[in-house]
């Protein structure tokens, strides 16, 4: 059972319970060989509805059909508006599964992004924000620097914000390293116990560093553009209670890659990032609708925070201006999975926007979404990941992302989008707030 499922029912819990909760939610790190996975969910059961829309499309059968071998999870949320607006939710789920691993990949990025503009609002410095420019150090191997660079272009400096859009325009890897770095691994970790995700696992740079050296962080220094002021200095810093892992050992695959040679063994992901995709799909959910999740589920974000995190979730690369992807290699499904597939030739459809955080990594394949129709007046959220790993060996860069998991996610989200459309609801109203634009950049 999972932490925030408890929150309503702890009055009633007996003695013993309570003894036993105490146990279950130790600070990470506070045990040696405790048993795995004990505040992870119940499997839940599987959506009748979802089921049976799944199995509407053939285009999504030959996935569905074969689900455990492709390791499908899903999450659909049913959202309805009351006459003064505020959002219902109904969840429905198929093979959701938190003791099933994936590989979260660049999904780490949301939790990171919201949390790197908590740090800023909890520094509560005079002229640090998510613009001033932010230089990188190195204080360890596998550390490497990102310099404060003067640039008349503001889009090239090195500040919390622009990292931000590089990760969600295009999942940059760099962008997401150098906040990981500011936010630290055992407080980035901490965090996010405290806001109802005690088993998540942040614990990786996206580099070839080892597990040791993922838990050195660099100094970070934040300076004024002016006169290069020193606004902020953080030393560099180390964990030293490496986290236990939730699942315990795991490993997948028959082999895989490493120095250029095939070994032939699994791939062991024990220390690799962790994050169930039901936290995934909460912690977009607290983006877009943060009063609908408990207070002390909610990080310290201002509503421009909010603001800006939601207008590059939502944006595509050309739709932001953003000056570095301007490039035609960056098309409008570039990290688009659901209902577009990543497909080059697919123009984003103008009343239809999708706020979402990819994963693409040792042939796991995921998307996170919520989905707003403004001419139909319909909204929806939508989670899926599946694994599409054929030859069981991992880092060969042959996976079935282009042919099956791609074109799977595409038929999902407009097989969801077009049950939608239909499903009656008491209220069809989008509230603007989800079609503002950022108004500073």
């Amino acid at each position: 059972m999972m932490l925030r499922g408890l929150r309503g029912s702890l009055g009633t819990l007996p003695l013993l319970g309570w003894l036993l909760l105490s146990w279950l939610v130790l600070p990470m790190g506070s045990e040696k060989k405790r048993q795995a996975a004990t505040t992870l969910p119940i499997v839940p059961a599987d959506s009748p509805l979802l089921d049976s829309l799944l199995h509407s499309h053939p285009g999504l059968l030959p996935v569905v059909s074969q689900a455990e071998q492709y390791e499908l999870q899903i999450i659909y949320t049913q959202i309805n508006r009351d006459a003064q607006q505020q959002p219902h939710f109904t969840q429905h789920s198929y093979h959701l599964n938190a003791r099933q691993y994936f590989n979260p990949a660049s999904m780490v990025k949301l939790p990171v992004a919201m949390l790197a503009l908590e740090k800023l609002n909890q520094l509560n410095r005079p002229g640090l924000s998510r613009r001033t420019p932010m230089a990188t150090g190195a204080a360890f191997r596998c550390q490497t620097p990102a310099p404060y660079v003067p640039s008349p272009d503001s889009d090239q400096v090195n500040t919390v914000g622009n990292y931000i859009k590089r990760m969600l325009l295009v999942s940059d890897n760099s962008a997401y390293n150098r906040l990981y770095e500011f936010l630290g691994q055992r407080p980035l970790n901490e965090r996010l116990a405290k806001l109802g995700y005690p088993d998540a696992r942040i614990v990786r740079r996206f580099a070839p560093c080892d597990t040791a050296a993922n838990r050195h962080t660099n100094p970070v220094t934040f300076l004024r553009a002016s006169n290069k002021e020193v606004i902020y200095h953080q030393s560099a810093a180390v964990n030293t209670q490496p986290f236990s892992f939730p699942l315990g050992p795991v490993r997948k695959g028959s082999g895989y890659y490493a120095g250029g040679r095939l070994l032939q063994r699994p791939y062991d992901f024990t220390t690799a990032n962790y994050l169930p995709l039901q936290y995934i799909h909460d912690l977009l959910k607290t983006v877009l609708f943060p009063q609908s999740v408990p207070q002390a589920a909610q990080p310290d974000l201002t509503p421009q925070d909010y603001q800006f995190l939601r207008f590059y979730l939502r944006s595509t690369p050309h739709a932001a201006s953003y000056s570095s992807y301007k490039s035609p290699k960056y098309f409008d499904a570039y990290k688009k999975y659901l209902y577009y597939g990543r497909n080059p030739s697919r123009q984003a459809i103008k009343n239809l926007h999708s706020y979402n955080i990819v994963g693409m990594s040792h042939g796991y394949l995921a998307d996170v979404a919520y989905f707003v129709d403004t001419e139909q007046k319909v909204e929806f959220m939508l989670s899926a990941v599946l694994y599409v790993n054929k030859d069981g060996i991992l880092n060969d860069g042959t996976y079935e992302y282009t042919n099956i998991g791609l074109p799977f996610l595409a038929a999902l989200g407009q097989t969801i989008h077009r049950y939608e459309v239909k499903r009656l609801r008491p209220y069809y109203a989008i509230p603007a707030v989800y079609l503002q634009e950022e108004t500073q950049r």
